[in-house]
């Protein structure tokens, strides 16, 4: 079954955590998150995290750090894709039995990114909201390869310029389409050229008071990053989760 998400929009997302109950205090309060009893050993222990009875993310056990999965029609035939246009398939493609066939792949820039083909479980039920994903965003050392690259495996149209009237050449929006009607919203895909720094996307999440979330985090042991600034795509800051996880949060 061909999921609500266009080919390549982002449509899932987990962090892998040291401690998934010390991410669920921390989730749980910086968001409002709630969660299920989680899965066995059998599905590595893998938990949903809800927003407003709705999923949103899951946590599961491993090293700290957020990924972003993004919706194919076939994992196998998006693996392919992956290594015949430089980058390469860091696990799996694997299925879990009818829940969803999924591989951990890398961009030629060395970015971290899911593949997801959706069986029972279709990804986000909630998004673009306070609580749930708004933007996944590739900072990339080379924006000239990562737009080649994504637009190869995904087949996305070029991307657009940034959304408003400030100069900002190095960041650019690349479009996904629009879900089936009565499907969730979808989740912005971006990319900004950073210089000197590893490739990777960081996960926005969508916050009601950013100032009020920067400070939650603070008191619940994480980090900021990078201060609420203004950006083309509006307000937002850079978080560090108590396990050192990065994530930012925009508002919405």
């Amino acid at each position: 079954m061909y999921p609500d998400f266009p080919e390549g929009a982002p449509c899932w997302a987990d962090a892998r955590l040291p401690d998934v109950e010390a991410g669920k205090r921390f989730y749980g309060d910086l968001f409002g998150w709630t969660f299920d009893e989680g899965a066995g050993a059998e599905r590595g222990f893998y938990t949903a995290a809800y927003s407003e009875d709705r999923a949103v993310a899951a946590l599961a056990p491993g090293g700290a750090g957020w990924t972003v999965h993004f919706a194919v029609r076939d994992t196998y035939a998006a693996a392919e894709k992956v290594a015949a246009y430089g980058g390469h398939i860091a696990a799996g493609p694997l299925s879990d039995g009818a829940v969803a066939t999924v591989a951990l792949a890398a961009g030629p820039e060395g970015a971290l990114f899911g593949l997801w083909q959706a069986g029972s479980h279709q990804g986000f039920e909630r998004a673009g909201a306070p609580g749930a994903l708004c933007r996944a965003e590739l900072w990339t050392p080379d924006a000239a390869l990562s737009d080649s690259f994504y637009t190869a495996v995904f087949g996305y149209p070029p991307p657009l310029p940034h959304p408003a009237d400030v100069p900002a050449p190095d960041l650019r929006t690349w479009r996904t389409g629009s879900p089936a009607a009565a499907g969730p919203a979808v989740p912005e895909t971006s990319r900004q050229r950073v210089p000197g720094r590893p490739a990777r996307f960081l996960l926005h999440f969508g916050a009601a008071d950013l100032p009020g979330t920067c400070a939650e985090a603070l008191r619940l042991g994480g980090h900021v990053r990078t201060a609420p600034h203004s950006t083309p795509y509006g307000p937002m800051a850079v978080l560090t989760d108590d396990q050192g996880a990065d994530f930012a949060v925009c508002t919405a």
